[in-house]
């Protein structure tokens, strides 16, 4: 029986402090962006969105995962590989559910002036 020793890290109470500012923050400003409504183009608003997001995953991976370049180099390469790969699924399948909704969902200007149509309509035959 050989007994192996784990010298790898869990973080201390400030780093994960640190971390769990991060995302707070990360989290607060695109909330703000919406919520205040700020003057900017539509696809600018996702993209900072998006981007803040990305940022925010790799919060998440560094101080409560604690990927490091201190790590074993081969799973901390495949690790920052993977974690690449899943958040690019991510934004581009969000992206792509929000744009389906979006169109699939929203209606469109005509349809209420045929809805408004279709009212008077019956109104005047009632």
């Amino acid at each position: 029986m050989s007994s192996h020793t784990h010298t790898a890290s869990h973080g201390t109470m400030g780093q994960l402090m640190i971390g769990f500012g991060l995302a707070a923050l990360l989290t607060i400003i695109p909330f703000g962006l919406v919520m205040g409504e700020v003057e900017m183009s539509r696809s600018t608003l996702v993209g900072i969105i998006m981007g803040l997001g990305a940022v925010q995953i790799l919060v998440h991976l560094v101080y409560f995962l604690h990927l490091s370049r201190s790590s074993e180099e081969g799973w901390t390469l495949s690790a920052s590989i993977f974690a690449v790969i899943i958040l690019a699924i991510v934004l581009a399948g969000s992206l792509w559910v929000m744009h389906n909704m979006n169109e699939n969902m929203m209606p469109m200007p005509e349809m209420h002036r045929q809805i408004e149509q279709m009212k008077s309509l019956q109104a005047q035959e009632g």
